[in-house]
């Protein structure tokens, strides 16, 4: 299933997305935000995911053996850490959690060690499985769980979303290693038909970019529906020449927005589109091959200030590669 690594010097050279991604890694595997931040579980696999794309295994595997360390005895992370290794936010957020099934996959189809892999997958499988055992009948799984073991009273679309795709993409690495895991295909069918069905469910983020385009990226919808779900609001949300606002109600395009809905747009077939958003993000590309969080338009002014994050240089990576068929593309190959 391996696809083709991104190869562009963009990518790849000093001065490039992944040399930034690099440059911000730990010795003991763990990928901040920037040098000296904090680290969250998505965002890292994130990260570990642009690497594997990229043919850096051996800096991905160190990814994947820094969350193995970090997992608790129930399956899950806690949402932030410090660099030095403490917790800076104790709650737990599900989609976190169920991602790091989407990073295995990612890293095992780029080539990855097949042993890393499967010992990996035993990571996956707790961690899946602490997700699905928050799920009630109707497909509900609360955004986070507090410090005490109590669940959200609620759930979130993209959150839900994400969720989504990461069953799926458990289930696609457990067939991939000889395995099963059936429970996981029937949470993501309850999660999906929520989803699908009955967004008025879930709290109103639809301010929020994610909410507008996760549903597609992550394959919830059939091809029409998430067509039509893009085509929508795309006038409220892209700004030309500029990118994605991260927020309808605010004045600031984010680079991993931009480049995440790059990859819906890719996903419902719109190539063309797709890649004269993706090709915006060069307006936040800083000369060392890292990308701002966000500017502000149309003053230009960094948001946050000075803020450039390893997540967004790897979500400009991994739209790339989707964009150009990479292994990327067929980790997110799936419409409902």
């Amino acid at each position: 299933m391996a696809g083709a690594a991104v190869e562009t010097a963009e990518f790849v050279e000093p001065g490039s997305a992944v040399e930034a991604i690099l440059e911000v890694q730990q010795p003991d595997g763990m990928i901040p935000w920037f040098p000296g931040g904090h680290a969250d579980p998505w965002n890292h696999v994130e990260a570990v995911m642009a690497l594997a794309a990229t043919g850096e295994l051996a800096a991905a595997s160190r990814g994947l053996e820094w969350l193995a360390r970090r997992q608790r005895a129930d399956g899950s992370w806690h949402a932030a850490y410090e660099c030095d290794g403490g917790v800076k936010e104790a709650r737990v957020d599900t989609n976190a959690v169920a991602y790091v099934a989407t990073g295995v996959l990612e890293y095992l189809w780029a080539g990855g060690d097949l042993g890393l892999a499967g010992e990996m997958f035993a990571v996956v499988d707790r961690a899946l499985g602490f997700v699905v055992s928050l799920g009630t009948p109707d497909g509900a799984i609360p955004w986070s769980v507090g410090p005490g073991g109590r669940p959200a009273a609620f759930s979130l679309l993209a959150a839900s979303s994400s969720i989504y795709h990461s069953l799926g993409s458990g289930e696609r690495l457990a067939a991939t290693l000889g395995l099963e895991r059936p429970a996981w295909a029937d949470a993501a069918a309850r999660v999906g038909r929520l989803v699908e069905e009955c967004e008025s469910f879930f709290a109103d983020n639809a301010q929020f970019a994610m909410d507008w385009y996760y549903p597609a990226l992550a394959g919830v919808l059939g091809l029409d529906a998430a067509r039509a779900r893009l085509r929508a609001r795309l006038g409220e949300f892209v700004v030309p020449d500029r990118g994605v606002l991260c927020r309808s109600d605010r004045r600031w395009v984010t680079t991993a927005e931009t480049a995440e809905c790059a990859i819906a747009l890719a996903r419902v077939g719109w190539a063309d589109e797709a890649a004269a958003l993706l090709a915006t993000t060069d307006g936040l590309r800083c000369g060392d091959g890292s990308y701002l969080t966000g500017l502000v338009f149309p003053e230009r002014s960094e948001f946050p200030p000075g803020e450039r994050t390893s997540y967004s240089a790897a979500a400009v990576v991994l739209a790339t590669d989707v964009l150009s068929g990479g292994v990327t593309a067929a980790v997110f190959d799936h419409l409902g």
